[in-house]
């Protein structure tokens, strides 16, 4: 791996040609809001404004020359590898720059000249193939395409894929929005629709209800991109706008994880919702930015990237970008933001989990292990109760429900349907085959071992107390928490219940820390405004996996990589009145909070460090709160914690995990534990002589030592990496 220089982008064209900044400074500081230095009025600048410049894709970037104001644009001459491309740019005097989309780009190393009179300036730039790999490394293989099962707004496909890359033609369809408040089809472009309603955006603009949903591949991902757009006008260009376009730019990502490899997958995040439409938002997003098609955060980060590029060069550089997702989507959000700053402005995300590696993954293990030996070790000595106690989940049904969440730890268990069987993995019947797992899908991070050739894994649970707090109150006996310990076990490579306990690989744990695998928070997400929807599902009757501690891992994740976590808010409603929809007034409201923090962001040209900067810039009315669960919601305004303190807490409580009953810290974040002694003075229980022998026996290497961070683990060092 290795990172990739950091430059300063700015958030539009007309930003771009009035306040352009210079190249950051390649540390993590500076990608955590250090002001850049600005260009000097006698300096001629090439910036590109689409991509970074050695991530540029599918052979055209978009680039503003800024030219010091006593030099006249007429003269300027801009050459592409020695050819003169100078017709390519457009003026704009009131900026005294030149902007226009380089195309036409050869693979790998193109120069870019521009030259005034005595000054010249060049930027180098890489181009990568549409269909990928830019930073995510070699792709994976087999993989399924779905173009002729993607479904279009009028009913029908995409067609069989051009090539092996599983490419389909770009197209442009139209919709529109009735006054009945549904969204049809517009089969005949130049035919405005009796029914059709109008709207009016952010902006102020009164325009009809007509959206243009352009749909195409890149990096072997179908990606949409909607706007509102009346077919009867010009088409949008990066430099004549829609009217509709409020300059700002939705990109949603969807949920899953099981089940999220190998396949291009038959859906996007959606990009028809008529709430973000109406106000005049641009939607975007593709097929790998689902994670029940991919389950990979570099993936989607990637695949992010290339079709915001794609959107810049065609419509325009957002004044900022809104990261929209819930589930796997939070996933993405978080990720993407920390990890590869300036792709996301600011996020909005529902039933939150921190990140694809820790603590979702740390939850599922356990739950697995715990049905495993409460069913089939050691059946009947534990009453449901006690286990529920062991679990530390609000329901018992939610061992099962988290144990079978663990499928995507299993090479074996959860195949998409479009990969034929004979490719799949089988430990007799095809052991070369592709393994169904969320570690082998995400293999160029954490290496193979040579020895199998299967991934290696950031897997551990080697040192691990189970049920050492419902020991200390009582809820279970020595006896019971002995007999835990030694029969507790791990998983094999097949995620098999074997019985020694599972070690992670330190290959694979180490790069799961430096990567960004495990969310840091003290990256780009510092100065990420965050707004967190949870609709409340904990009290389901089955249990469910969207557990509100892991919100609050992300909260003490952040806290403790920035000293607060004032750049995000709880939003919590019971599930009747919410899911992720903007059916939900408070969803609506977390919308128009992110549109005020962001726009008053946009504004703010102080020098401060970013996280500062997001904080002094927050709405002052946007703060942790909660909705009664009564017919007629009250909304109840006090800081949510973990330890369900206040109304809130009441109305809406956490719930422990097997980790941290284990005594892990709320971050969920370690993956291997520091070990020390046995310290009798931890427990609340007296052990007799027999059962402190047998205590040494169960933890020959000692009990975690929680008060320490993981093995290998640090805070993350550089953004922007690059696998390829």
């Amino acid at each position: 791996m290795r990172p990739v220089t950091r430059h300063c982008r700015p958030r539009s064209v007309l930003a771009a040609v009035t306040a352009l900044t210079a190249v950051a400074a390649a540390t993590l500081v500076a990608s955590q809001g250090a002001p850049a230095t600005a260009a000097g009025d006698d300096s001629l600048r090439l910036v590109a404004l689409s991509a970074r410049p050695e991530l540029v894709t599918a052979d055209d970037v978009l680039v503003t020359a800024t030219v010091p104001r006593d030099k006249p644009l007429d003269r300027v001459r801009l050459t592409l590898n020695g050819a003169d491309i100078t017709g390519s740019f457009r003026a704009d005097a009131n900026a005294h720059a030149l902007t226009g989309l380089v195309d036409r780009l050869r693979p790998g190393h193109n120069r870019l000249v521009a030259t005034v009179g005595p000054l010249r300036d060049q930027l180098v730039m890489t181009n990568h193939p549409a269909t990928g790999p830019v930073i995510s490394g070699p792709q994976e293989s087999p993989y399924a395409c779905t173009t002729a099962l993607f479904r279009l707004v009028d009913g029908g496909t995409l067609g069989d894929p051009l090539d092996a890359d599983c490419s389909a033609a770009t197209r442009v369809d139209y919709a529109y929005r009735s006054t009945a408040g549904r969204t049809r089809p517009l089969p005949d472009p130049t035919v405005r629709p009796d029914d059709l309603a109008w709207t009016t955006t952010v902006v102020g603009e009164t325009v009809p209800f007509l959206i243009r949903i352009e749909t195409g591949t890149l990096n072997r991902s179908i990606y949409q991109i909607s706007m509102l757009h009346d077919p009867a006008t010009e088409q949008p260009t990066f430099y004549r706008h829609s009217p509709g376009w409020n300059d700002r730019l939705i990109y949603t990502f969807g949920g899953g994880c099981r089940r999220g490899w190998y396949t291009q997958g038959t859906a996007t995040g959606g990009v028809l919702d008529p709430q973000m439409l109406g106000r005049g938002y641009a939607v975007a997003s593709a097929s790998l930015n689902v994670f029940g098609n991919n389950c990979n955060d570099l993936l989607a980060a990637e695949t992010m990237m290339m079709v915001k590029e794609r959107f810049v060069e065609h419509y325009g550089d957002p004044l900022f970008t809104i990261g929209w997702g819930s589930s796997g989507g939070s996933y993405q959000a978080h990720q993407i933001a920390d990890n590869y700053p300036g792709l996301l402005d600011g996020i909005v995300v529902g039933r939150t989990f921190p990140d694809v590696a820790s603590a979702t993954n740390i939850t599922l293990f356990d739950a697995r292990l715990l049905e495993h030996y409460f069913t089939e070790v050691a059946p009947g000595a534990f009453s449901r109760e006690e286990q529920r106690q062991v679990a530390g989940f609000l329901r018992w049904e939610s061992i099962r429900n988290l144990s079978d969440g663990a499928k995507r730890l299993d090479p074996v268990a959860e195949f998409p349907a479009e990969l034929p069987a004979e490719l799949r993995y089988h430990p007799q019947a095809n052991p070369g085959g592709a393994r169904a797992d969320v570690y082998d899908h995400t293999a160029n991070v954490y290496g193979r071992d040579p020895a199998t050739g299967f991934a290696r894994r950031p897997l551990d649970n080697v040192g691990v107390q189970y049920g050492l707090a419902a020991l200390n109150s009582g809820a279970i006996t020595t006896a019971q928490f002995l007999d835990l310990n030694e029969g507790i076990g791990g998983l094999d490579l097949d995620a098999k219940p074997v019985r020694r306990r599972s070690t992670a690989d330190p290959i694979a744990r180490n790069a799961a820390y430096r990567t960004g695998r495990i969310l840091f928070g003290g990256a780009g997400l510092a100065g990420t405004p965050i707004i967190d929807y949870r609709s409340y599902s904990e009290d389901a009757t089955n249990g469910d996996i969207h557990m509100m501690t892991h919100g609050y891992a992300t909260r003490a994740r952040l806290e403790a990589a920035n000293g607060d976590a004032d750049n995000q808010v709880f939003l919590v409603e019971d599930s009747r009145f919410g899911g992720f929809s903007l059916t939900s007034p408070t969803l609506r409201y977390a919308l128009t909070s992110m549109e005020e923090w962001l726009t008053a962001l946009v504004g703010d040209d102080a020098r401060l460090p970013a996280h500062q900067k997001v904080v002094r810039n927050k709405p002052a009315d946007l703060t942790d709160t909660c909705w009664s669960r009564d017919d007629t919601p009250r909304k109840i305004v006090q800081r949510l914690t973990a330890d369900n303190a206040g109304e809130c807490g009441q109305v809406y409580p956490a719930y422990s995990t097997p980790r941290l009953v284990a005594g892990a810290p709320l971050t969920d974040d370690v993956v291997t534990c520091h070990r020390k002694a046995i310290e009798w003075s931890d427990y609340g229980v007296a052990f007799n002589p027999a059962e402190r022998r047998r205590l040494l026996q169960i933890f020959p290497s000692g009990v975690c030592d929680w008060a320490k961070p993981g093995v290998g683990q640090w805070p993350l060092r550089d953004t922007w990496l690059s696998f390829d």
